[in-house]
Order: structure tokens, then C-alpha cells, then sequence
């Protein structure tokens, strides 16, 4: 499974990084937004870190403006850049231009197992269905990553599913159970899930053996 890390906070993405587990990075207008900086300038700076898929998103929502901002993006930016563009009519169009062009794509903002297989079909490179949002609505999230697993089994597509808008450790768990294949989190949520109270207690014990055998070395 690759894990993903959904930030446009270069601290954080040089923190995980160095953990020797980050598989790329998702980045959106709200991210951007957040972060304060040059949109293009962050994506750079990213890219030097981590060497896997790093989604940069258009921002037009007709087809001719998001294949000529994915080119532009692809052109200007480092190579491992791909193209986020949303789960539109347009969209779609775009991707499968994109694909035809030999740009890799994330297609986003994807809330049904058939948005997601024709998605795949039009060529993209990752489909990130929304787990969180659904959830907030007052559904289960992890029923559509089901579903769309299901699709994947009985049609095989090469695309692969990256469960986004992952709100607390269960759902990357579940996420591993189910087959996805790319997760991508917030910073906190990798610190959650390496965290574990029994493997505290067990690097505190250790530590003070240790101290005991030095001690005992010492007398």
C-alpha cells in the first residue's frame, strides 16, 4: 500500500520523508490556500523531497483550460508532478487528453463506485474517492472504498484507488483491509498510526534494564 501524505506544508512533508515510508504527496487550491505560499514554488520544493507521484491540481473547469493548465503544469514542473482534475464531464475529457499526451492524472472528488470506473476508463492514473466527506453526510465512507474495490476485482483497470479525505487511523486501516492501494493522510494521522501505548511501555522497560545492566557494570 503507498502512503500518501495531503499537506502543502513542506515541514511536515521533510518530517514524514525522513521516516523512509512517503510514497508522494496530494496537494489542492485549499492546501495551497492554507500554506500562504507560490503555488508553483511549493510543488517544487515538494518534489525535491519526495520523489513518488506528487498531485498538483487545475484550477479551470472546462476541458480545454485543464488540459492547457495540466500541460503547463507538466512542462514547468518537475517530472514526478501528476495532474489532479475533477470528477467532471470536463473533467473526464481532459484526462483522457492528458492520458493520450503521456501525462499521468488524479482524478478527485470522486463519491461513487461508477465515477470512479469511469474515471478509469477515460485513463487516469489514480482515482481518489472522498472516505471523510461521505462520512459527514452521515454515510459510511468506507462503503464506497468497497464498492470500488468490488469494480476493481471483476474489471481489473490498471488505475489505482487513493481513499483521500482520510479522517482518523480506523479508516486507513480499513483502507488496508479492503485492498487500496494508496492512502493519503494528514501529517497526524502518520503520527497516529505508528503511535501505539504498548510500544512506549516496552522501549520504557527496556531503558531501564539497560540503565540496570550499566549500573551493575559500573559497581
Amino acid at each position: 500500500m503507498e502512503f500518501f501524505l495531503d499537506t502543502a506544508d513542506v515541514d511536515e512533508i521533510r518530517e514524514i520523508a525522513a521516516w523512509g515510508i512517503l510514497d508522494g504527496v496530494t496537494t489542492n487550491p485549499s492546501l495551497i490556500k492554507k500554506s500562504g505560499r507560490d503555488f508553483k514554488q511549493v510543488v517544487r520544493e515538494i518534489a525535491e523531497i519526495c520523489s513518488g507521484p506528487i498531485s498538483a491540481e487545475v484550477t479551470a473547469i472546462d476541458t480545454a483550460g485543464m488540459v492547457e493548465q495540466g500541460v503547463a503544469l507538466k512542462n514547468e514542473l518537475p517530472p514526478n508532478v501528476i495532474i489532479k482534475v475533477p470528477c467532471t464531464p470536463e473533467g473526464l475529457a481532459a484526462t483522457k487528453i492528458l492520458t493520450e499526451k503521456g501525462i499521468d492524472t488524479n482524478v478527485t472528488l470522486i463519491f461513487s463506485a461508477s465515477q470512479a470506473l469511469m474515471a478509469a476508463k477515460a485513463g487516469a492514473t489514480y482515482v481518489s474517492p472522498f472516505v471523510g466527506r461521505i462520512d459527514d453526510t452521515g454515510h459510511d465512507g468506507m462503503e464506497l472504498i468497497a464498492q470500488i474495490m468490488a469494480a476493481w476485482d471483476h474489471y481489473q483497470p490498471s488505475t489505482k484507488v487513493l481513499a483521500a479525505s482520510i479522517r482518523h487511523p480506523t479508516h486507513v486501516l480499513q483502507c488496508m483491509q479492503l485492498g487500496a492501494h494508496t492512502a493519503t493522510m494528514p501529517a497526524k494521522i502518520f503520527r497516529q498510526l505508528l503511535q501505539h501505548p504498548l510500544t512506549d511501555k516496552g522501549i520504557d522497560s527496556f531503558m531501564k534494564d539497560w540503565a540496570d545492566v550499566e549500573a551493575a557494570g559500573n559497581a
